[in-house]
């Protein structure tokens, strides 16, 4: 927030000089954080950007943009500083600090909040992990990123769909339906054969003890419903919801009057437009044309329609459906899927920039420091379910978004289950926690008058000390990290911002007492635990982590 602020200044500042001296259209510039050990709030290369620009002296423009900036933005900045060939470094106000935290103050759970999106129609398809077997902590890692996003592109003003994919057809659920009818006759004593590549784990041994010949349902369907059963459990202890399920059999089993199913016409109108072409008994697709290396297959020489087919279909569907935004978030192991979908989507004549692709690395889970394998068809493999009962949903939300999705992750069990400042996940809860324990306490004291507390009321030129307004300056930066988080298309921003707050609240609770000193000191003080507890549980909230009061 401030840094927009005072970039938007500088801009005019700078458009008013280019004028003043005929210079011609104004640079671009940045206005950062500034070094280590350099006492300024904000520093900014905008003189030297202009002095390169138009063979200009650094320091003499630097001179001139410092008197026009403490000149334009009054009572915002307290000094601009020249530093080496013409950085400004600039000091704010102690006004402009405190109009911050009014801000805050005012807007409270709405504070971050904007209208970017402008109501644009965004749909997250995340998780659509194929039905044959329990999540796990791959699987757990892609649901935290889509929810968070979901939540954060929803903050930020657009209009989200959460969408599951489920593919329910297919060799793979061929596959799980055999395995299940092959441990169903050994329970029932029969000969077996079990699949060469069938499903092992427990759980097609538990899904075949609950089927019943008489349901009518074939072992495919039964343990496709089973499956999905624990897959929505599990999601839902995660706090993960969907605003739709779309089952691929839509598109590849339902048919129309004429007897075609939806893959069946994406594909004769990639044909009709020549983004298809026959050859050697198979429909290729000319994905080359558009970045991929090669053609892909479409259609097989023997009818049956590849995975990129009814892939191409769904994504055509989603067009259809009026979305602005496609966002596809998939494990890693499919990257080099991704230039064949941009093909597509190329072909379907969707804007450039309307598929987003995020690819998320999997994740190493700990145990004695030993990484756990995981695989569906040994049956060797560490549920999410097994995760959450051990380390519980927060801690497991917040450590899969500790780093950027295409970064690999290491989860340490022992860290995430540590009640302490070590956790980090109970050290940003734990700020929480302590600013709704004081406020217990000050309700107790009718002096202060707790109920009554607002920045209206309270002076805040009381808060003097530079760990208050160094807390103050990092709440401001909440709205700048969900801008971060969206233009990266990452919720990791948040964590490592609220981590950064927490560091700042517990320096400031360290030196400055809150109750127990002079009332008005200490209405002020509550003011900035407020605005603290205020931006911590929003960006908790839009991480899917709760806010204890207590801990």
């Amino acid at each position: 927030m401030i840094k927009r602020i005072i970039k938007d200044e500088l801009s005019k500042i700078m458009l008013n000089y280019c004028a003043e001296k005929q210079l011609g259209a104004a640079p671009q510039f940045s206005v950062e954080d500034p070094p280590k050990g350099i006492y300024a709030d904000i520093a900014t290369n905008a003189a030297m950007q202009l002095a390169k620009s138009f063979k200009l002296k650094p320091r003499e423009v630097a001179a001139e943009l410092s008197q026009m900036t403490l000149k334009a933005l009054g009572n915002k900045i307290k000094s601009v500083d020249i530093a080496g060939a013409g950085f400004l470094n600039i000091s704010f106000s102690d006004e402009f600090i405190f109009s911050i935290l009014k801000t805050i103050l005012d807007e409270a759970q709405n504070f971050g909040r904007s209208k970017t999106g402008n109501g644009k129609k965004a749909l997250v398809e995340f998780v659509s992990a194929n039905p044959t077997g329990p999540l796990h902590i791959g699987h757990g890692r892609g649901a935290a990123i889509g929810d968070s996003l979901a939540r954060i592109l929803s903050f930020l003003g657009f209009d989200v769909v959460r969408e599951y994919y489920l593919n329910n057809v297919g060799n793979q659920m061929e596959m799980l339906g055999a395995s299940v009818e092959a441990r169903y006759n050994e329970l029932k004593g029969k000969p077996v054969s079990f699949p060469q590549d069938g499903y092992k784990g427990d759980y097609i041994k538990d899904i075949a003890g609950k089927y019943d010949e008489l349901s009518g349902k074939t072992f495919k369907e039964f343990a496709i419903e089973e499956i999905m059963k624990t897959i929505t459990d599990d999601l839902k202890t995660f706090s993960v919801s969907f605003n739709s399920w779309f089952p691929e059999s839509d598109l590849a089993a339902k048919k129309d009057p004429k007897g075609f199913t939806e893959v069946d016409r994406v594909c004769a109108w990639l044909k009709e437009k020549n983004f298809a072409y026959d050859k050697e008994g198979a429909l290729w697709f000319t994905s080359s044309a558009y970045g991929d290396d090669k053609d892909r297959v479409l259609k097989r020489s023997d009818g049956r329609y590849t995975y990129l087919a009814s892939d191409i279909a769904y994504h055509k569907n989603k067009i259809e459906r009026k979305f602005d935004i496609l966002i596809d978030i998939w494990g890693a192991d499919h990257h080099g899927y991704v230039p064949r979908m941009h093909a597509a989507i190329s072909c379907l004549g969707a804007e450039k920039g309307t598929l987003n692709v995020i690819l998320y690395q999997l994740v190493s889970l700990l145990r004695g420091g030993q990484a756990v394998a995981m695989s569906t068809r040994s049956g060797e493999f560490v549920t999410l379910k097994e995760v959450l009962n051990e380390v519980g949903s927060d801690a497991c939300r917040f450590f899969f978004m500790m780093r950027a999705p295409d970064s690999h992750l290491d989860f340490d069990l022992e860290l995430a289950k540590k009640q302490s400042s070590e956790n980090p996940v109970f050290y940003v809860q734990y700020v929480y926690a302590r600013c709704s324990s004081i406020f217990r306490e000050a309700g107790k004291d009718a002096k202060i008058d707790f109920t009554n507390l607002s920045a209206l009321n309270a002076d805040l030129s009381l808060l003097r000390e530079n760990d208050e307004k160094n807390l103050i300056k990092q709440l401001a930066g909440f709205p700048e990290t969900l801008e971060l988080c969206l233009g990266s298309m990452s919720p990791h921003h948040i964590t490592k911002y609220l981590t950064d707050l927490a560091d700042a609240f517990h320096k400031f609770y360290e030196k400055c007492r809150v109750l127990g000193v002079d009332t008005e000191l200490c209405r002020a003080r509550l003011c900035l635990l407020k605005a603290a507890s205020i931006v911590i549980k929003n960006g908790l909230f839009l991480l899917g982590v709760s806010s204890p009061e207590k801990m």
